[in-house]
């Protein structure tokens, strides 16, 4: 038995619906890429939103042009107009324009140039992954008494907010912050007088108990937090009793529209427990999942520092306080003296800093990447406290025979022992990693 269930349900589980990208296999996986009639469809109604800007009532924008706007390409190049509840962003000809009021299953995600417009549906169309951020813009309704910017150096990510009709906005940035910074300003937004985002000290948001993070049996985590009719129905159904959660980074790949202070309360009433994710800086761009591209690690103490600052600015935002363990993820790479040295120092800058701040450091990647460059130097760098190691071998269990059995021994481990399946429980379909939790609340 499990969870006080006679026997586990059997989900319904589907082929996945892939990203548009060239194939390539997952580094946990040696399932071959394929694109189901579903995802060929998607696909096809995403190009054919490309072709026009929407506005929010589904009447075509005039499309601009260089020459009728200012340029926002990244040498200047072609342009068009975006209209959107009375606001009207230029932006590069070659972005995608999606309209989530005629597409309300399309995953807002920001690993590719485009723009979406309103507010996704209950069920996104997500997959259990994306690794990587671009220039992008995601626009949505929203009540606002005034312009506003804000911007997160860390996490590359502008904020922003417009009147009259009001409107909010997300627009993340790689390598090209001067793009984004146009678009914004060419809706009159005050891009120049932006702010560091920093929590509000006029919103408290109470911590939940210490074994918020803490659970012991199976967990799904996937790109974005389902809505709540899919988080019932899967908490009535599933064999799952933790959830993973993308709360920030540089490299998370997408949009959060679920994921408040309120929603993580909500999931922890009803039984839920969470597995906190920060997808910072990358051991290389190319590494694991990020098949677009992800930010790099390139200065490993003081990035490392300035991940775990944002991580807890993000999980103190939504209620995971001190004592709670957040997990950086670190995508499969290639050992070796400097690519290893660079993870080993940005992983020590990102335990200790989250010690000095009162949390428990997790760091997840692969067996043949991170678990070995951690195993191999135990004696010479700080640990973290919760491993969250991926081997794809369809074991639900936290043995491993690259865990030493000296190590992460007292409720410090995680197993993604599965990655990218889709599975129906009471009508709700989502795209997950699955996990095997012993994770214990640390005292």
């Amino acid at each position: 038995m499990e969870g006080g269930r006679a026997s586990e349900p059997r989900p319904t589980e589907e082929p996945a619906i892939r990203p548009p990208r060239p194939p390539r296999p997952h580094p946990h996986s040696s399932r071959p890429y394929r694109r189901t009639p579903r995802a060929r469809a998607f696909l096809s109604a995403l190009t054919a939103c490309a072709a026009l800007a929407v506005g929010a009532t589904g009447v075509p924008a005039a499309a601009g042009t260089a020459s009728g706007g200012p340029p926002s390409g990244p040498s200047g190049g072609a342009t068009r107009t975006v209209a959107y509840r009375g606001h009207t962003f230029t932006v590069p000809a070659g972005w995608e324009v999606v309209d989530l009021a005629a597409h309300p299953s399309a995953c807002v995600r920001f690993d590719r140039h485009a723009v979406y417009l309103g507010d996704p549906g209950g069920d996104q169309d997500c997959p259990a992954r994306v690794a990587g951020s671009t220039e992008a813009l995601w626009v949505r309704p929203a009540t606002a008494a005034k312009a506003a910017v804000t911007e997160n150096r860390t996490a590359h990510l502008f904020h922003a907010t417009a009147a009259a009709e009001g409107i909010a906005v997300t627009a993340p940035y790689r390598d090209d912050r001067a793009t984004v910074e146009r678009v914004l300003d060419s809706a009159g937004l005050p891009v120049s007088a932006a702010r560091s985002e920093t929590a509000d000290p006029a919103v408290s948001v109470p911590a939940l108990p210490a074994d918020a993070t803490a659970h012991r049996g199976k967990g799904f985590d996937t790109c974005t937090a389902p809505g709540q009719s899919a988080m019932d129905a899967w908490k009535a159904g599933s064999p799952y009793g933790a959830v993973g959660i993308y709360i920030g980074g540089v490299n998370r790949g997408c949009a959060q529209a679920n994921l408040t202070a309120g929603w993580v309360r909500t999931q922890y009433a009803k039984g839920w427990r969470l597995l906190p994710l920060y997808v910072g800086p990358q051991p290389a761009a190319d590494a694991g999942s990020c098949t677009a591209g992800c930010a790099a690690i390139t200065d490993p103490a003081a990035q490392g520092k300035a991940a775990a600052d944002d991580a807890v600015a993000q999980a103190g935002a939504l209620g995971l306080g001190k004592g709670s363990v957040l997990y950086n993820d670190l995508e499969q790479y290639t050992p070796g003296a400097a690519l290893t040295a660079r993870v080993l120092g940005y992983l020590e800058a990102w335990t200790g800093r989250l010690h000095e701040l009162g949390y428990r450091s997790g760091a997840y990647g692969s067996v043949s990447s991170l678990v070995a460059d951690l195993v191999g130097n135990a004696t010479r760098t700080t640990l973290p406290d919760v491993i969250h190691f991926a081997r794809w071998n369809d074991e639900a269990v936290t043995t491993d025979a690259a865990l030493p059995a000296a190590l992460w021994t007292d409720g410090q481990r995680v197993h993604q022992y599965a990655g990218d399946r889709t599975e129906t429980y009471g009508g709700s379909k989502i795209n997950v990693d699955r996990n095997q939790l012993d994770v214990g609340t640390g005292a």
